[in-house]
């Protein structure tokens, strides 16, 4: 799988044989600072003292950071022990690694060049005796300490199914993010929920010190604990490392902050390179003011901007500039390019979610065809991942094969395949696979052990698992509790199959699933952005029930069960992209996932107020952080710029007429152009043209599709059909085998192809 990574400006480095650098002194630093553009030169020459840089997208940040780093030590400002380089993750540690061994050549190893969590890591493999660990204490990951917490919350009685554990879980993360301790958190919760958790956080911190174990919030916030309470500790480190690089400030957190205000306040060598709008991590405690007043905690800091962008067009960092100016919190900034003009952002107004997934995927055939543009060099961004549902059966249908990055192809996710499994299990109640899928799933009681004893005793009496379960009395070795759970199940599912026995739509047997089974319930009361994701893919799924339950009464009686061709649709919708042998891939994903990435050709859907910016967090005041993130999509694009919103959306059945994104009108009208589709129904036949929304900027279809009675074709939603009727402006007259109905389409800008 190929990442494509923020562009650099233009490549100088120079390469040293056996990767020593050779030159003299001068020479090196002449070479090091050859190429930089002022500003780029200006922050890597800074003296001591704290260095703010403001590093616009796309505009060389890591290059000016790692110049940095070679500057120091060409200049012996300071030897490689003495320099602390942190970033994120590890993949953007590792690549900044490399990139200054590539300068320095093989000093790199004696440097410290890190995320916040390896370095603290190190760091308390020093001094965690002092705060009563030992050194060879353990590090949790994230399911490590839900277990851990899990054990906390039965030793105090608390009901998982009322309280979950990741809720609970999820506020002592964001306790610890903030440096609030249980003490403190004790004297501010208010709700019920707020109790247990102030109840849980004392005891989890007991018995994690007691198991000399740390999770990863425990990293940052003891080393802070240690650096604060031990001043010799303080001092020590403060000597290490003369020198702290962080970069992507913007993302730091309270505990984040704290820590390199602690290395950093005496001798005030402290660079920070980060974009505040390129802010677009709150829910994960990022906190926007760490970057905002670096001055006020640095009175002496140097400000360098670089503005200078080396990956977009003007016209696309003109429409970003245009965007992101009408927030307040941020520093006045505007992205600029040597390379003027560039295509205009294409902004694309559609029928419904449908019709748009549907142009999206013709409008990729048409660039591949018509400009040679590779798969590979595509992106489709959306706002939640829910919305991903449509754009991958489309793709599908399309036979454009694709990837999901940061993600989980929408079939394949944990949420939608427990639902599928219950549908499953309700078709065919000998499926033991999905029996065991979702049995416990929300948790009800029936462990490993009782799912053990009931698929064994159906085995040994040559039992279906949904008779066993019909008597699970008779099972030898299960407990009172065992058994009245398992019988509730069952009595909940035979339920369930009774309303596919009477005939229900699809739509609301799936409804009734997640909300009589639980699950539901189970994932609003989890109270996190993760399980509200969850919340939404269901919701996407009910949808396409929705839809498959419309088009079968459209197309009349059937002789397969609804449930059972729903399943199978479904089934071949998850699979077909599985045996696509081309790596050529077009490229989904979040807008979240998409910082730090770059596309020649960028699409972004469903731009609609409430869908993005997103509702939620319009109501919760956060429409700043929401235009960042539009600022983020604009600027992943180098050459082309597309963005789309349906009139229509439907979620869990009902159909949402939609407003464009306020983003749309904030786009200067100069650098765009505007189209929009239309459909309407002529003579019982479906005639879809697309007009242009502004006269003077007309729809541009591409290369006329020649068609000819008798030409056999392929449409993206109705399939098969042959052309039985060609009239004049490019309209044809289709019958699709998959019904029988007969539809006009506009031949140009239908979806549709020759065979």
């Amino acid at each position: 799988m190929t990442f494509q990574t923020e562009s650099e400006s233009p490549p100088d480095r120079y390469e040293h044989p056996g990767g020593a650098p050779t030159e003299p002194g001068a020479d090196r630093i002449e070479r090091l600072l050859a190429g930089l553009n002022p500003p780029q030169r200006e922050a890597v020459e800074h003296s001591e003292g704290a260095l703010l840089v403001i590093a616009g997208a796309g505009s060389g940040k890591t290059r000016v950071l790692t110049h940095r780093i070679a500057y120091l030590l060409a200049t012996g400002e300071a030897r490689p022990g003495e320099i602390l380089a942190i970033t994120f993750t590890n993949k953007a540690a590792a690549e900044m690694r490399e990139r200054v061994g590539e300068l320095i050549g093989r000093s790199v190893r004696a440097m410290w060049v890190t995320t916040f969590h390896s370095a603290c890591a190190r760091m308390l493999r020093v001094d965690a005796e002092r705060l009563g660990y030992s050194r060879g204490f353990t590090i949790y990951d994230q399911s490590d300490s839900l277990r851990m917490l899990k054990r906390c919350l039965r030793e105090l009685g608390v009901d998982p199914k009322r309280y979950p554990p990741r809720a609970i879980h999820s506020k002592i993360s964001g306790a610890k993010n903030q440096l609030i301790d249980a003490d403190m958190y004790a004297e501010t919760q208010g709700s019920v929920f707020e109790e247990v958790v102030a109840e849980a956080f004392p005891l989890y911190e007991k018995r994690m010190l007691e198991a000399n174990a740390m999770d990863f919030d425990d990293l940052l916030v003891r080393t802070v604990n240690a650096l604060e309470l031990f001043e010799e500790v303080r001092e020590r480190w403060r000597r290490t490392f003369r020198h702290v690089l962080v970069d992507e400030y913007q993302d730091t957190n309270h505990a984040q902050y704290r820590l390199l205000q602690l290395l950093a306040s005496e001798h005030g060598n402290l660079m920070v390179v980060g974009d505040e709008d390129q802010s677009i991590y709150s829910f994960r405690h990022a906190d926007i003011r760490n970057i905002l007043s670096f001055e006020e905690d640095f009175p002496e800091a140097a400000v360098v901007k670089l503005e200078q962008n080396y990956r977009s067009t003007q016209t696309i960092l003109s429409a970003a500039n245009a965007v992101v100016e009408r927030n307040r919190e941020r520093r006045p900034k505007k992205l600029w390019t040597e390379v003027e003009g560039g295509e205009k952002v294409q902004l694309s107004e559609l029928g419904d979610d449908h019709e748009e997934a549907r142009w999206v995927a013709a409008e990729i055939e048409r660039l591949g065809e018509d400009h040679g543009v590779a798969r590979s060099d595509v992106a489709v961004f959306y706002r939640t991942n829910a919305m991903s549902r449509i754009l991958e059966d489309t793709l599908v249908r399309f036979e454009l094969p694709y990837q999901v990055i940061g993600g989980t192809k929408f079939y394949d996710r944990a949420e939608v395949k427990d639902a599928v499994a219950y549908l499953n299990l309700l078709f065919n109640p000998a499926d033991q696979v999905s029996f065991a899928r979702i049995v416990n799933s929300p948790r009800r009681g029936i462990g490993n052990t009782t799912q053990g004893r009931l698929a064994s005793y159906a085995n040994t009496a040559g039992l279906t698992i949904w008779e066993v379960i019909e008597r699970a009395e008779e099972v030898p070795g299960l407990s009172a509790a065992a058994i009245k759970a398992v019988s509730r199940f069952f009595e909940t599912v035979d339920l369930l199959r009774a309303r596919v026995d009477s005939g229900a739509a699809v739509a609301d047997v799936l409804q009734a699933v997640l909300s009589e089974t639980g699950y539901l319930e189970a994932l609003e009361n989890e109270r996190t952005v993760e399980a509200e994701g969850r919340v939404e893919n269901l919701e996407a799924l009910v949808e396409a029930a929705t839809e498959f339950d419309v088009n079968r009464e459209r197309e009349g009686e059937s002789e397969v069960p609804p449930l059972e061709e729903f399943l199978q649709q479904i089934s071949l919708l998850s699979d077909q992209d599985s045996i696509q042998e081309e790596q050529e891939l077009v490229t989904l994903m979040t807008v979240h996932n998409a910082k730090g990435l770059e596309y020649d050709t960028v699409f972004v859907v469903g731009c609609e107020d409430g869908s993005f910016p997103h509702m939620r967090a319009l109501e919760e005041g956060g429409e700043e952080e929401e235009r960042r993130l539009c600022y983020v999509a604009i600027t992943r694009a180098r050459q082309r710029l597309y963005m789309t919103w349906a009139r229509e959306r439907r979620l869990f059945g009902r159909a949402e007429r939609n407003l464009p994104s306020r983003f749309i009108d904030e786009l200067p009208v100069e650098l765009t152009e505007r189209h929009a589709t239309a459909s309407t129904t002529v003579g019982g036949m479906t005639w879809s043209p697309t007009p242009s929304a502004n006269p003077a900027q007309p729809v541009d279809p591409g290369p006329a599709l020649e068609l000819q009675t008798g030409d056999d074709v392929v449409h993206a939603s109705f399939g098969d059909g042959v052309v039985t009727g060609v009239e004049p402006g490019g309209v044809v007259i289709v019958r699709f085998s998959g019904d029988g109905s007969e539809r006009k389409l506009m031949a140009d800008y239908a979806p549709i192809r020759k065979r």
